[in-house]
């Protein structure tokens, strides 16, 4: 009897370990989706819209889904709120859950994490919260930022929580502390790190292998972590804070990009020409080496994808400007450099790039070459006001997207 308890419980822990997480640029926020069977070609004016919706709020963030609803945060008043609308665009409900960044550049930047039937967000302010995400009743909230003293740069909060298996991590970068891991069904501290003399960076952090190991990858304004996600210790670290390339900003600089890994490589990159960055982390986990310097590749906050030993995206000219490139993985040699409207986020699935031009908010159908930068079909979204920062989101054959207060449903299959 006692056995079979025991056998019992190893598979309900397995099976709450799997659970199925949806989040910022896809299952491992690598802006790879495991889509199949999406068209390689769309119509004349693009793929067929299937749900439009006004009233999500204004804002930055994705929208999610879980296949059963369509959640998005956005900026109503004063307060961030979480829309669940279903799929005959109706609204389930709205629900305000934190203070909103009403600085420069308000509006919401966190996009929720979905796992089974809770959702976690963090405010503008740096509430971190978690909902039912049937009814968008609060489960627990705890004032992150305020409560661990972190250090804000100059926009505020755009972190999405990353799920750790029975934790929930953030990143309250300040004197008091650098990250913190919750108890993801209670809200109760786990561990939490040491301070640094850094500022919050606008990174969601990601959870990477090493040698068949979880590590956690997380940034604070100046410097790169990786952390033990059992314990929190910090491993390694490595700074990519230059004060003499960046000093207009003394405590760090305007970083939103999550690192993209592959093996025991780590590219980081955050525009305004500021040089890029191939590291190489050693097989016990204690150091980082750089391996190269890119001067072209600098993206800004859309996102870069590695596919096949490339790495793709856009990269900035000024703050209204951009244009599009590829390299070597491994030499930081250039591939390709070409214009396309400006620059603007990018991510992948079922062998295409989507990408969605920040300006005049083009969205294209990339097929990914080293040889050049080669968009098959392409069509614009209209509605909705301010900048086209958001990253689109791919699940169940439909692509995600918002613009400010609207939001847009594609189908990416033939009819």
């Amino acid at each position: 009897m006692k056995r079979l308890w025991l056998v019992v419980l190893c598979v309900v822990f397995v099976s709450v370990s799997n659970a199925q997480i949806y989040q910022f640029r896809g299952p491992n926020r690598d802006g790879k989706f495991p889509e199949n069977n999406l068209l390689k070609e769309w119509p004349e004016g693009g793929p067929e819209l299937l749900l439009e919706f006004e009233g999500i709020g204004e804002g930055y963030s994705s929208v999610v889904s879980n296949g059963k609803y369509i959640y998005a945060s956005g900026k109503i008043g004063d307060m961030d709120h979480l829309t669940c609308i279903d799929f005959e665009g109706h609204k389930k409900w709205q629900v305000a859950y934190g203070r909103s960044w009403d600085q420069s550049y308000p509006n919401t930047r966190s996009t929720p994490t979905i796992e089974e039937d809770r959702i976690y967000i963090i405010s503008g302010v740096g509430e971190l919260v978690c909902l039912n995400a049937q009814t968008g009743d609060i489960n627990w909230k705890i004032n992150v930022d305020k409560d661990y003293q972190a250090d804000w740069h100059d926009w505020g909060v755009a972190e999405s929580p990353l799920i750790v298996h029975n934790k929930v991590i953030c990143s309250p970068v300040g004197a008091l502390t650098t990250f913190v891991a919750f108890d993801k069904m209670t809200g109760e501290e786990i561990w939490k790190t040491p301070g640094t003399d850094g500022q919050r960076s606008y990174v969601s952090p990601i959870l990477s292998t090493f040698n068949g190991k979880e590590y956690i990858l997380g940034a604070s304004a100046s410097d790169l972590f990786i952390l033990d996600p059992q314990t929190g210790k910090i491993l390694t670290s490595y700074k990519y804070f230059d004060s003499s390339v960046w000093e207009w900003q003394p405590k760090g600089m305007i970083w939103a990009n999550s690192p993209i890994v592959k093996g025991n490589m780590i590219f980081l990159s955050i525009g305004y020409n500021y040089p890029a960055k191939m590291l190489k982390v050693n097989d016990e986990v204690t150091s980082i080496e750089e391996v190269y310097t890119n001067t072209l590749l600098d993206n800004h906050h859309h996102g870069l994808i590695e596919l096949d030993g490339y790495l793709y995206g856009s990269y900035w000219i000024s703050n209204g400007s951009g244009a599009w490139a590829c390299l070597d993985w491994n030499t930081g040699q250039v591939m390709y450099d070409e214009s396309w409207t400006s620059k603007g986020e990018m991510v992948y699935a079922d062998g295409m790039q989507y990408v969605y031009e920040e300006k005049r908010g083009n969205v294209g159908l990339v097929k990914p070459d080293p040889s050049g930068f080669k968009v098959i079909s392409s069509f614009q979204i209209k509605k909705g006001n301010g900048p086209h920062w958001s990253h689109p989101y791919l699940f169940d054959g439909k692509m995600f997207l918002r613009h400010g207060n609207v939001l847009m449903v594609y189908s990416l299959r033939n009819p």
